[in-house]
């Protein structure tokens, strides 16, 4: 019997770091020292990257100037920090700078259709990656593999006739060779390789408008933006993104997946009409204390010195809000299109819960789409990376307050309390 090894992260609060990576980060620090986060200095350092000028409309200006302010003047960011945002904003802004050219010259791509997704709601932590890439192994489904989700429109020199993804997928994989580096356990809660399917959040922050930039810096008054704004024009630029990239290589029915989606059911279905919605339920203390230990873990590469306090207390109100949402607005679901998972039964049976899956969405669950589960499952156990061992006190919050504050969607849902919080 093999034993799996877990681990509990001792130095949330001061990270430690390899030999190796402590020098790339400071070389990072150097590039940082002197660089600002200037929302106008970006843009034209997009413009210039791209050789465009064309940035898709205005409606992202808003979400845009308030996320650079926050940045700004709430994160906290580290030099390293400052270069990480800046690089990835920078792209954010390229991409728009390429979709706009390319939806100009192939105005056909705005007649693409985005038929009947699939759409995985769940916060994470509750299944939803081990369900959607189990999904994604049927060949029949269109998905968004991570090279593609950084860089969803090739850049004109890479634009030939088949739109060589060779580029985007070498620069991917730099990234996820620094993060396996430097975030060693991170595997352990969340698996990134180049090819790993993931979720269209980092579509929705080409908007600038979306929960994705709280996983980066605790930033209340983005968040009371982002919370007072409706996001159906977000969720229509996601439809052409969605669109663009159906056009540049193909597929036919998407699956999507997102823990935002939770508190956006209306302006979901409002621009995916004919979805089917999966939403994944786990016990909220278990979410809590394993959604705060990722995001302060992963904080290290944007701060100095993560608060874990701070961030558990801001993560487990935000808990709140996506499943009080989820409470409210779970009866705008269509009975018929939608269905609810619950951890337990779907770590009981995977295949099982796929087939119930299919049938609500009227997929045919063939016996190529059989085999590519099982085959996904052989090769995929789960903890084979090993466990992390979860601990609500790492973040100044207790079982008790944890389950009186969820009790109202525990019931609701039937949700099973687990008696333990690794994993």
């Amino acid at each position: 019997m093999t034993t799996i090894e877990t681990v509990h992260l001792d130095d949330l609060a001061e990270p430690r770091f390899s030999a190796d990576i402590d020098a790339i980060r400071s070389v990072m620090a150097d590039m940082g020292a002197d660089l600002r986060l200037d929302p106008d200095a970006m843009i034209e350092a997009a413009r210039a990257q791209e050789g465009l000028d064309d940035l898709g409309g205005d409606g992202w200006r808003e979400g845009y100037g308030v996320l650079v302010s926050a940045l700004q003047d709430e994160a906290g960011l580290s030099p390293q920090g400052v270069l990480s945002l800046h690089t990835q904003i920078v792209q954010f802004l390229a991409n728009r700078l390429r979709l706009a050219a390319l939806v100009a010259e192939h105005p056909e791509i705005l007649d693409v259709e985005i038929a009947a997704p699939i759409v995985i709601a769940g916060l994470p932590r509750t299944g939803t990656t081990h369900l959607h890439n189990l999904l994604a192994a049927d060949p029949a489904l269109r998905t968004l593999p991570y090279w593609e989700s950084l860089e969803p429109i090739p850049p004109a020199s890479e634009r030939g006739t088949d739109h060589d993804p060779a580029g985007r997928m070498a620069r991917t994989a730099v990234g996820v060779d620094f993060l396996d580096a430097a975030l060693p356990h991170f595997k352990r809660m969340h698996e990134m390789t180049v090819e790993h399917v993931h979720e269209e959040i980092g579509l929705l922050a080409m908007s600038f408008s979306t929960m994705f930039f709280e996983t980066l810096a605790n930033m209340p008054s983005y968040r009371e933006w982002y919370r007072a704004t409706s996001q159906r024009a977000a969720y229509r630029e996601l439809r052409t993104y969605l669109q663009a990239m159906t056009w540049l290589r193909g597929g036919e029915r998407w699956v999507l997946k997102s823990p935002q989606h939770l508190e956006q059911f209306g302006v979901l279905l409002d621009v995916f009409p004919d979805a089917t919605v999966v939403v994944t339920h786990r016990d909220p203390v278990s979410v809590t204390a394993s959604m705060a230990t990722m995001v302060t873990y992963l904080r290290r590469t944007q701060v100095d010195h993560p608060d874990p306090v701070a961030t558990g207390g801001y993560w487990f109100d935000r808990v709140e809000d996506l499943l009080t949402s989820c409470l409210d607005d779970r009866e705008v679901l269509a009975p018929d299109r939608s269905i609810d998972v619950r951890f337990a039964d779907f770590m009981g049976d995977m295949t099982g819960t796929v087939a119930q899956i299919y049938e609500v969405a009227g997929q045919p669950l063939t016996q190529a789409a059989r085999a590519a589960h099982e085959g996904y499952l052989a090769g995929h156990g789960r903890d084979r990376f090993g466990r992390i061992d979860y601990r609500l006190e790492d973040f100044g919050i207790t079982v008790d307050a944890c389950r009186a504050r969820f009790a109202p969607y525990v019931e609701r849902f039937a949700v099973q309390q687990e008696s333990a919080i690794t994993r």
